[in-house]
C-alpha cells in the first residue's frame, strides 16, 4: 500500500460534499492538500481543518466551466514549487433534471462536458507528463453509474466521455507506478446527489479514495466507492488489488 505521508494532492470541488470527505481523509494520512473551488473563500472551512491535522495546505479558485481559468490555476499551482503525485478530480456538474427530455437544451451538454470532461482532461494532461517522469503518480476520475436516464442526458454523457477518455489514457502508463483509475462515489446525499439518496456522504470513505493506494500497476479500473463502505483502508486496498 502507498504511504502518502508528505506528497502533494490536487482535489477539485474540495469545498464541500464528497471532495470535502477527500480532503479530510487524505490529511489524516498525513498528506499535504491544493484545495479547489470555484472561490477562494469557499474553502476556507476546509482548510483550517486540515492544517489542523498537521499538513500543508493551498487554496486555489477556478471555474471549470472556463479554460482559461483552468489554465491560470495550473499555472498558479505550478508556481509553489511543490510535486503534484496525486490528483483528485471529482469536482462535477448535474446541471438540470429534463422532464421533457426532447427538448434538453444544447448547454445542458455543452455545461456537462466543460465541467465534468474536459477540465478533468485538461488537470490529467498537465500533470501526467510530471507524473511519468518522476515514476510516480496517481489520478483519480471521479465518474457516476447513472444509465437509462434521459432525463440527464448531458450528465450522463458527460461522465460517459469521462470515463472514456480515462480508459484510454491509463493504457500509456499501464505497469508503470503512474496509475490512473475512476471511482464512482454512488449516488449520496450531497448538493448533487439531493436530500433523497440512498448512501450518506460519509460512506465514500474509503473506497473513493483507494486509487490513490493501490501498488499494483494497473490502471484503467473502476473502484465503486459503495463496495468498501465500513473497511479499513489496508483491507479497502487489498479488495481493490484482487
Amino acid at each position: 500500500m502507498i504511504n502518502v505521508k508528505g506528497r502533494w494532492a490536487l482535489i477539485t470541488g474540495a469545498s464541500r460534499g464528497v471532495g470535502y470527505q477527500i480532503a479530510l481523509f487524505m490529511a489524516h494520512q498525513g498528506c499535504n492538500l491544493i484545495l479547489h473551488s470555484r472561490s477562494l473563500e469557499h474553502t476556507n472551512e476546509v482548510s483550517e481543518e486540515v492544517k489542523k491535522l498537521g499538513v500543508n495546505a493551498y487554496s486555489v479558485a477556478a471555474d471549470l466551466f472556463r479554460p482559461d481559468e483552468v489554465r491560470l490555476m495550473l499555472e498558479e499551482i505550478d508556481s509553489l514549487g511543490v510535486e503534484v503525485s496525486l490528483i483528485f478530480n471529482d469536482a462535477g456538474v448535474q446541471v438540470a433534471y429534463r422532464t421533457d427530455y426532447f427538448k434538453t437544451p444544447v448547454e445542458d451538454f455543452t455545461s456537462s462536458f466543460m465541467i465534468n470532461t474536459i477540465a478533468p482532461a485538461m488537470i490529467s494532461y498537465h500533470f501526467l507528463p510530471k507524473m511519468i517522469e518522476k515514476e510516480f503518480g496517481r489520478i483519480i476520475n471521479t465518474t457516476s453509474g447513472i444509465q437509462n436516464e434521459p432525463q440527464q442526458a448531458g450528465y450522463s454523457a458527460s461522465k460517459a466521455a469521462l470515463d472514456k477518455f480515462t480508459k484510454d489514457l491509463a493504457s500509456v502508463v499501464e505497469g508503470t507506478d503512474v496509475v490512473i483509475n475512476l471511482t464512482d462515489p454512488g449516488w449520496c446525499r450531497t448538493d448533487l446527489g439531493g436530500p433523497y439518496a440512498p448512501n450518506s456522504v460519509e460512506s465514500v470513505i474509503p473506497g473513493i479514495v483507494v486509487g490513490a493506494f493501490v501498488d499494483d500497476q494497473k490502471s484503467g479500473r473502476l473502484f465503486n466507492a459503495q463496495s468498501f463502505h465500513g473497511m479499513s483502508l489496508e483491507d479497502a486496498v487489498k479488495k481493490a488489488q484482487e
